[in-house]
């Protein structure tokens, strides 16, 4: 019960993360790439998205 409980939240906040990614005025190949980024490193892409990528990835990747 709580191993589902840890993954239905990754899952929660992974689907926030590409949300929000997908509204950065980005080139839409750079957001599809980064998002998938963003799922395929798991729990470590979603620390370092809420952490530091959040804030400061849109500005770098312009």
């Amino acid at each position: 019960m709580l191993g589902f409980i840890i993954w239905l939240i990754g899952v929660i906040l992974a689907v926030k993360a590409v949300l929000d990614i997908l509204k950065w005025n980005i080139n839409p190949i750079v957001k599809i790439l980064v998002a998938i980024l963003l799922l395929a490193t798991s729990w470590i892409g979603l620390i370092i998205y809420y952490l530091w990528g959040k804030d400061n990835l849109e500005r770098l990747l312009k």
